[in-house]
């Protein structure tokens, strides 16, 4: 590894060098221990020898995020992660300064923009020449793997997308408690907006309250975390078809149909709660649709055991809208994964609940169920109806965290 100085002095007429150290002040607290971060790259370690691999070069957010503590802003620039038997080293860009160091478990080397490329000469300073090196399929473009094998030369490439994606599936304690503590977050939003809803008021409005009061709980639980990336979707009548539309200026009417959801984002931990409401009054084919949806969500709920495999789950409740003439209003699996994970990077794949997949559940697995119905305009009880609980897989079935209650008992407000 190339022998690089804690601090150089950039101002020095001669200092234009491709990388450096920038250990700017102390390191901060990070979300979880020293230890934690320890264990996760001793788990790395062990896949990278399991592998053959005497490098890993990886660039995702969630992956370096999960080993390093570090959750990067790319704005179009390269982030990396190199760890080898001895380093685990971050790769941050100069705009950055010294927020990289003080954010993240082991060290970091800043690179320059002085000279393109800089970022690849960086990591081959960490990396080496001639060696095996493990990379993420996932989510490295074909233009920088083409730079990853001209800079390092590699002797052999192995894809970690797989393996790794395995170890952030299985959840520590750590991980399990700050879970917990974002599915808390997510439901203190969720009470915020149903306190927001009235008819008159835009759905920005509703939004804007359920982010607020989850930025102050997320600060009031962590005050030494970084704040950043909650956010809420809340949509209105045509508006909730789709589970990810954006929100809109649309003024909420009586009989509305409403789907909250609130994402608190805690140290680059994405969790979740969406719910089906109505503004003040619900009509007899929506209530119908809504309770089946709501029973689907708890037959689901029933389901996520140790032992039971995702496509199996899937099959169960595809069967049970069977029954009732509604699997083809179905528009998306019925859950995911939990995690370091977000809308704009990172997804464990390999546990969604959908046809395609046959992970078998296990004790630390975290998972949700989300069951949704679309029902086109123009149609009786048109809308979409989404219910979603975040479960923690147990020894012996699961605990359910998410708190805010769920169906028409509760949810018809305004």
């Amino acid at each position: 590894m190339t022998a690089i100085p804690r601090y150089q002095d950039l101002n020095a007429a001669a200092a234009r060098p491709d990388f450096y150290r920038f250990h700017n002040g102390e390191k901060a607290p990070l979300q979880f221990s020293q230890d934690e971060y320890g264990a996760r790259v001793a788990g790395l370690r062990k896949i990278m020898i399991d592998q053959g691999v005497d490098a890993a070069v990886f660039s995702s957010m969630h992956n370096i995020s999960y080993y390093s503590g570090f959750t990067y802003c790319a704005f179009g620039r390269p982030y990396a992660l190199v760890v080898t038997d001895t380093a685990c080293v971050t790769i941050s860009a100069g705009i950055d300064a010294g927020q990289p160091w003080r954010r993240c478990y082991g060290d970091n080397i800043t690179y320059t923009d002085w000279q393109r490329d800089n970022y690849w000469r960086a990591i081959e300073s960490v990396a080496g020449s001639g060696r095996v090196i493990g990379y993420e399929s996932d989510h490295l473009s074909l233009m920088q793997k083409a730079k990853l094998d001209a800079f390092l030369n590699p002797s052999n490439t192995v894809d970690l997308y797989a393996p790794t994606m395995v170890q952030r599936m299985h959840k520590s304690a750590a991980e399990i408690d700050m879970i917990r503590a974002g599915a808390a977050v997510a439901d203190v939003g969720g009470f915020a907006i149903r306190d927001a809803v009235k008819e008159g008021v835009r759905e920005i409005d509703v939004a804007m309250a359920g982010r607020d009061a989850m930025e102050l709980e997320i600060a009031r639980r962590f005050p030494d975390a970084e704040y950043r990336d909650s956010w809420v979707w809340f949509q209105s009548g045509l508006n909730t078809d789709g589970a990810h539309n954006p929100v809109t200026g649309r003024v909420l009417e009586r009989g509305d149909i409403l789907s909250l959801n609130t994402f608190p984002m805690i140290s680059g931990y994405y969790t979740a709660l969406e719910r089906t409401m109505f503004v003040k009054e619900v009509d007899a084919e929506s209530l119908r649709y809504w309770e089946a949806n709501v029973g689907a969500h708890e037959y689901g709920m029933s389901l996520l055991k140790p032992g039971a495999s995702c496509a199996e789950i899937t099959h169960k409740i595809n069967d049970f809208f069977a029954e009732r003439d509604m699997l083809q209003y179905r528009t998306f699996g019925y859950g995911h994964s939990f995690g370091v994970l977000s809308h704009y990077y990172g997804r464990e794949a390999g546990l969604e609940l959908r046809e395609d997949i046959d992970t078998v559940l296990e004790p630390g697995m975290v998972i949700s169920m989300e069951p949704m119905l679309t029902i086109a305009d123009g149609k009786p009880g048109a809308g979409g109806y989404r219910e979603h609980d975040i479960l923690v897989i147990t020894e012996d079935g699961n605990e359910n965290i998410t708190k805010y209650p769920y169906g028409p008992e509760f949810n018809v407000v305004g």
